[in-house]
């Protein structure tokens, strides 16, 4: 009976810290939803308030800025994303393809090489790496910034994830596509690619977020006079004195609208992806 009781008292325990939890994750993205619909007044005195009255000004204001903050940023953040994703995804599926099918001392060199870029954090290679743009020519652009992200731990962490989902496939497909007359990058594009979906639904959400929420990359490559993402257009425009905190969280809110949808078409994938990756190594 005491050890019914006890499990019982435990299970109301973990329910209690789990409900605990989950309140503390979603106030932030409750005060950011009912504030989008309030005016100023209200947002200042009752931030935690159902809006009454329910206004869509803030978003109709957000949405016809003189300055086209938002269209501007969701297009620059769009290209700047999706290139990043388009980059990594190959070349980080042939890299793990050629650690994982050729096990040797080299490639086990390589995957240390490109695990160690996981623990040095972007920011502390600001400064050599706006040199080695300046010197190829492409500071201050698109095309540096998406390089930037290419090398700047990004690709470490997709050669991560598809390396553990590559050990749990058989070499006997390898063999097979061999005795077919396939090359090896025949067989990674055509048999074993197909088979990622899980892992690269994963990259692609984990990159296309990190790339999407940046702000202080896009701030140091770019410089706020050639070219704003959606984050740090937000940071520019508004500002630490801007007091237009109805303004602000509609152009959070509808800056959000892509990402959301972006993962809601991987999300099948994304799950199995994150398990695949700790199965094996």
């Amino acid at each position: 009976m005491s050890r019914t009781r006890e499990t019982t008292l435990t299970g109301r325990t973990r329910l209690l810290l789990a409900g605990i939890s989950v309140a503390a994750f979603s106030l932030p993205l409750y005060i950011a939803a009912v504030n989008v619909f309030k005016i100023n007044t209200q947002i200042s005195r009752q931030p935690l308030a159902l809006p009454s009255p329910v206004t869509t000004q803030n978003l109709v204001d957000g949405l016809t800025r003189s300055d086209n903050l938002l269209w501007i940023g969701l297009r620059n953040s769009m290209i700047i994303s999706i290139a990043t994703v388009i980059i990594i995804v190959p070349i980080a599926a042939t890299v793990a393809y050629w650690v994982v099918r050729r096990r040797n001392r080299i490639t086990k060199i390589a995957l240390i090489v490109l695990m160690s870029g996981m623990m040095i954090p972007p920011h502390v290679v600001f400064i050599p790496a706006v040199e080695v743009l300046e010197f190829l020519g492409i500071a201050r652009t698109f095309p540096g910034l998406v390089l930037f992200n290419v090398g700047g731990g990004f690709l470490s962490f997709a050669v991560f994830v598809y390396v553990g989902f590559m050990s749990t496939l058989p070499k006997n497909l390898d063999e097979a596509a061999l005795v077919d007359g396939a090359t090896p990058m025949q067989t990674l594009v055509y048999v074993i690619f197909p088979l990622l979906r899980p892992a690269t639904a994963t990259v692609a959400i984990f990159i296309g977020l990190w790339t999407w929420n940046d702000l202080v990359t896009p701030l140091f490559i770019l410089g706020p006079s050639q070219g704003i993402t959606i984050t740090s257009g937000i940071f520019v425009a508004l500002g630490q004195y801007n007091n237009d905190y109805g303004q602000m969280f509609a152009i959070m809110f509808l800056a959000s609208i892509p990402i959301l949808i972006y993962y809601l078409l991987l999300q099948k994938q994304f799950a199995s992806g994150l398990l695949s990756g700790s199965s094996k190594g």
